[in-house]
């Protein structure tokens, strides 16, 4: 293991001193290097670290500390559906069953969220990892898994405001908010509606993600944060952040949710407005003056001391997985952005994915989680690892010469 490892580290380091695009075949072979590490760190913390008594068990990592420790939280984090969606996606990769037993012992985890009313984050945590988990092997138990989530999410819709209530927490701040990452819940909503033939899921989805493209969007495309409602009128009371560097930047990984969120919906619907809408936030991220020329966006568009401030991988593989798919609905641009995701792919694979054995098990570095707080600042994130491999899986899949590169 030891010397296949080392031979692994000696293969990545000649491509970057040859300057080649890493193979996914390697690449891949380094998620199972990570993957396997992150799955034998996880055990060691969980068995050291057990949930104290009234507290949840923490199931999932999700990042490393300041002092370079493994992170694991419970089910009810925003995160912890990443775990079980990479391990699916690598069962996918590789082929090896493995990999599929480790996901379903990771995803049984994540079950008790289908019925937890208090987060919009219901296609993070479920869709992940059984949305995936059922997508690979149409098991019978997670469609009901992903109905019941569906149902749970529905709860939270406004058809004042007609969307879906993000946080319940600062309430001080604002009464109804709407964050764009919500975009990416959607999915779920609309493989309920597919799993099961009641259409209320989908008119959901359609209706939250109008009046976000309504709202949260400026005139060149870049979106908003936080977008706040009035419940008795349905308008807008405020337009602001919480993530980003300020109410009118451009918070990156805001417009990696943007472009994802509007190229799936056109997936879901084939309303031709969404398309156009994806196009246009696809322009202004690849347009953008203050993109680095390695394609990987600093954490804000607008962050005031570009270059010096910090990238965000989780945004770039967030990106890079949105335009794979992108490219293949595009009548004009589809060479464009498939070009731009593969450079996006090779900057990552090259310049931030971990030594092999090293990160506890994380695949990529440099993410940024909160700047603002000054919270999980140049550091592995899961969900960069998941949309990294994802990203990985569709363009092999466009290289093989499949058209769809959808989930």
């Amino acid at each position: 293991m030891k010397s296949s490892v080392i031979g692994l580290g000696l293969a990545l380091l000649a491509q970057q001193a040859l300057g080649q695009v890493a193979l996914p075949k390697k690449t891949v072979k380094l998620a199972e290097t990570q993957a396997a590490l992150l799955l034998q760190q996880t055990a060691q913390v969980a068995q050291q670290k057990p949930a104290a008594p009234g507290k949840p068990a923490l199931v999932s990592p999700r990042t490393l500390s300041p002092s370079g420790e493994l992170v694991l939280v419970p089910s009810r984090d925003w995160t912890s559906g990443f775990f079980p969606g990479y391990l699916w996606l690598l069962s996918e990769a590789t082929g090896q069953p493995k990999w599929q037993e480790a996901a379903r012992t990771y995803t049984a985890n994540i079950e008790a969220e289908k019925t937890n009313a208090t987060t919009h984050d219901m296609g993070f945590k479920v869709y992940c990892s059984f949305g995936q988990g059922y997508r690979l092997t149409q098991d019978a138990a997670y469609r009901e898994v992903i109905l019941q989530a569906a149902r749970t999410l529905s709860t939270r819709f406004n058809p004042k405001v007609g969307t879906l209530r993000s946080w319940d927490h600062h309430r001080e701040t604002w009464g109804f908010p709407v964050i764009i990452d919500n975009m990416l819940n959607l999915e779920l909503l609309f493989a309920a509606t597919r799993l099961s033939g009641d259409s209320s899921f989908y008119k959901i989805a359609v209706s939250h993600a109008n009046t976000t493209m309504r709202n949260h969007f400026r005139p060149d495309f870049s979106t908003y944060h936080v977008v706040d409602y009035d419940t008795l009128t349905g308008q807008v009371v405020k337009k602001t952040t919480h993530q980003g560097f300020a109410n009118e930047s451009a918070w990156a990984r805001g417009q990696g949710w943007a472009l994802y969120g509007y190229t799936m919906c056109y997936r879901e619907t084939k309303n031709k407005a969404y398309l156009a809408q994806a196009e246009n936030v696809a322009r202004y991220i690849l347009n953008h003056p203050n993109l680095p020329a390695d394609l990987i966006p600093y954490w804000d568009f607008n962050a005031p001391s570009i270059p010096n401030e910090p990238r965000d991988a989780s945004a770039g593989a967030v990106i890079a997985s949105a335009l794979y798919e992108l490219s293949t609905y595009s009548p004009t641009n589809s060479a464009l952005y498939r070009r731009k995701a593969d450079k996006m792919m090779s900057s990552l694979t090259r310049h931030y994915t971990a030594k092999p054995g090293g990160s506890h098990g994380f695949l990529l570095l440099h993410s940024t989680g909160s700047k603002p707080a000054n919270s999980e600042v140049d550091v592995p994130l899961i969900y960069a690892d998941y949309y990294f491999l994802e990203a990985l899986l569709r363009q092999r899949q466009m290289r093989a010469g499949k058209s769809e590169a959808g989930s």
